[in-house]
């Protein structure tokens, strides 16, 4: 008899990857077929690469914390194949990882159920998802928007992305900065998605570390309501012993009292 895999929907997580997996195939096209620069390409390699990692890492992840390590390999061994940054057509191959995930998303009911349930891990992962959308965009807009500008100090894909990264944490170092007014539209951008996105993950940093709290609270609070409930009923119980005890030395008293009475007589 033919035993069926139950298939899970997928988390916020897995939602996340969908979405890098297509912009990582979207870059790739554009880096075969774009009219970029050198550096420009370059810049679009290295973001890929950045994807490749965080890729790798959500499949070992998912594989040590497998039950199944083996049907999970059999189910996913594309996305490993698929996440190796240094052969090209390999790349390709996260078109799978997208096609099967938007086969779990018919379910879309369960899907939404899934993901209102766990909404601390969808709304980390969205903001993730902007942090990293924001940083690789960012980079490409600011490298094609300063790039060959007399005076400009942005000029490679390692300025780019860490001008993107000094600018998004607002740390500022002011080594890098655009001289442009589209430039510096760019950076008012990032600043502000920045602050937005790391204000957001430590409130949601600051809830994770209360809740554990506030259900060892709550679960303390049942423990005591359970244990004053035993505490009534086991009260009550003993309080119907001795109703019942005393109904049952009335009735002995009152036959006793008949059988004098007729003695009396």
């Amino acid at each position: 008899m033919e035993t069926k895999v139950r298939v899970l929907p997928p988390n916020a997580f897995d939602l996340v990857m969908m979405v890098l997996s297509i912009i990582s195939v979207v870059i790739i096209v554009l880096h075969q077929f774009g009219p970029f620069s050198e550096s420009e390409k370059e810049l679009l390699l290295k973001l890929d690469t950045g994807i490749c990692l965080i890729l790798l890492s959500h499949f070992f992840y998912g594989l040590f914390s497998a039950k199944n390590k083996k049907q999970f390999l059999s189910i996913h061994w594309i996305d490993f194949i698929a996440s190796i940054p240094a052969v090209d057509i390999f790349r390709y191959g996260r078109i799978f990882q997208v096609l099967r995930v938007l086969r779990m998303l018919r379910v879309a009911n369960q899907v939404i159920r899934h993901l209102l349930k766990h909404s601390e891990s969808t709304m980390l992962a969205s903001m993730l998802l902007i942090l990293l959308i924001v940083l690789g965009g960012s980079a490409i807009a600011i490298l094609m928007t300063e790039a060959g500008h007399e005076g400009s100090n942005i000029e490679t894909a390692e300025d780019a992305i860490w001008w993107a990264l000094v600018t998004i944490s607002t740390v500022g170092y002011g080594d890098y900065y655009p001289i442009s007014t589209a430039g510096r539209v760019i950076s008012a951008v990032v600043i502000f998605t920045g602050v937005s996105i790391f204000a957001g993950i430590s409130g949601l940093v600051a809830s994770t570390l209360l809740t554990p709290k506030a259900k060892e609270t709550e679960k303390q609070q049942k423990a005591n309501d359970n244990q004053y409930r035993l505490e009534v009923t086991t009260h009550l119980n003993s309080l119907h012993q001795e109703v019942a005890d005393l109904r049952a030395e009335i009735a002995s008293l009152s036959t006793l009292l008949q059988q004098n009475v007729k003695g009396k007589e």
